[in-house]
């Protein structure tokens, strides 16, 4: 849910305004905060196109996570073997990037241990599987965040969009909020899931 709309013809100030406090802050990471800004050019293939959600669902499959053809709201968004996959190409890859940013004892719970996620039907279910603290929790669903955002742009989608509706760019004039994004990039680098460029890497090919 974005915290504040951004007007599309507002976003080249904000983000010069996030790249100059990146350039005092986090030199390191412009790069790749260069290439999610850029990706609002893949905006002229469309946004959530079936295109885009086979894309999803073949990077689902990259990573050996199996996939139905059914909405969440059905039962889980990952049920500890199937992604349902019948959502917004962003969502899709957006729990690709829960199971890869996951430790390995905690793939085969539902919605990965974390409890019921917003897309998630059988809410009391993965609720009751939840074995995180808060803190786990939010850190852990700020890395799939950008993660996500990462393999939005590598698959040419406009990951800008989820960067927004992820609110990375909140407070873009706050020191802070550079010190978040790159925080959280150099946790996907030193994890071996991106390089400093933004480049989201692939850490192993099966489940």
């Amino acid at each position: 849910m974005i915290l504040t709309e951004v007007d599309p013809d507002e976003l080249p100030a904000l983000a010069a305004t996030f790249d100059d406090l990146l350039s005092r802050e986090a030199p390191w990471a412009r790069p790749a905060f260069a290439r999610i800004v850029d990706s609002v050019r893949f905006m002229a293939r469309g946004v959530d196109t079936p295109e885009q959600r086979a894309e999803a669902v073949a990077l689902a499959h990259r990573f050996g996570l199996e996939t139905l053809d059914e909405e969440p709201q059905a039962a889980f968004s990952w049920d500890g073997r199937f992604l349902r996959a019948r959502s917004e190409a962003s969502v899709i890859v957006h729990e690709v990037t829960h199971y890869l940013v996951a430790p390995p004892e905690r793939r085969g719970l539902l919605d990965f241990g974390l409890g019921a996620g917003p897309e998630s039907g059988r809410v009391d279910e993965a609720n009751a599987a939840l074995c995180v603290d808060f803190a786990t929790r939010e850190a852990e669903e700020t890395a799939a965040s950008l993660l996500g955002v990462l393999w939005e742009v590598e698959l040419e989608q406009p990951g800008i969009l989820a960067f927004l509706e992820q609110n990375w760019l909140e407070g873009c004039h706050r020191p802070s909020a550079a010190h978040h994004f790159a925080r959280f990039l150099r946790l996907l680098v030193d994890a071996g899931l991106a390089g400093e460029d933004g480049r989201p890497r692939q850490p192993f090919s099966a489940a």
